[in-house]
């Protein structure tokens, strides 16, 4: 935006850095909803990781939402921190949708082997990628899943998750 010939950087103004706060306020909360298994694979420095315990270990809602802005301002000050704590929720997401993706797939693979039209067509293409035991396995699965049989629908979908099957071989088509 340009006046009187000066030119002003979008961002600097009192809006964006309440965005950027809010951002960073967020990326707080996140972190206190993490598991401890996820929390292990962060570094924080001493006083952010002492905070973000404390913000854990609080219990009521009041005392926890200023336990989470008190966590939002030492990530504020810390700009290294607060980078590495957006690239690492960043990575969770990137981490929660591919296994999204691999379940939907899964789901669709599901649904051509119980489908009795397209069965006979993703069991073929299956053939190529599992072995002779599994193959059987699932055929016979699928065939009792394209008769109704919601059990063997699961027992299908098992099978697949089973065999890490990932995207469909060359040439299968919907």
């Amino acid at each position: 935006m340009e006046q009187d010939g000066l030119t002003r950087d979008e961002g600097r103004g009192r809006s964006a850095r309440k965005r950027a706060a809010k951002q960073i306020e967020e990326h707080a909360r996140r972190l206190v909803e993490l598991s401890e298994a996820d929390l292990k694979r962060l570094t924080l420095p001493a006083d952010v990781a002492a905070e973000l315990k404390t913000a854990r270990q609080t219990r009521g809602h009041s005392s926890q939402k200023r336990a989470i802005k008190y966590l939002a301002g030492l990530l504020r000050r810390d700009e290294e921190v607060a980078l590495a704590v957006a690239e690492f929720l960043a990575g969770q997401d990137a981490a929660r949708y591919q296994e999204a993706a691999r379940f939907h797939n899964l789901e669709a693979w599901r649904d051509r082997l119980c489908d009795p039209v397209t069965a006979p067509e993703a069991i073929r293409f299956l053939g190529e990628v599992l072995d002779s035991g599994s193959l059987r396995q699932l055929r016979q699965a699928s065939r009792a899943a394209c008769a109704g049989d919601k059990t063997a629908a699961r027992k299908v979908f098992r099978l697949l998750r089973a065999a890490e099957l990932t995207d469909a071989p060359e040439g299968f088509s919907d």
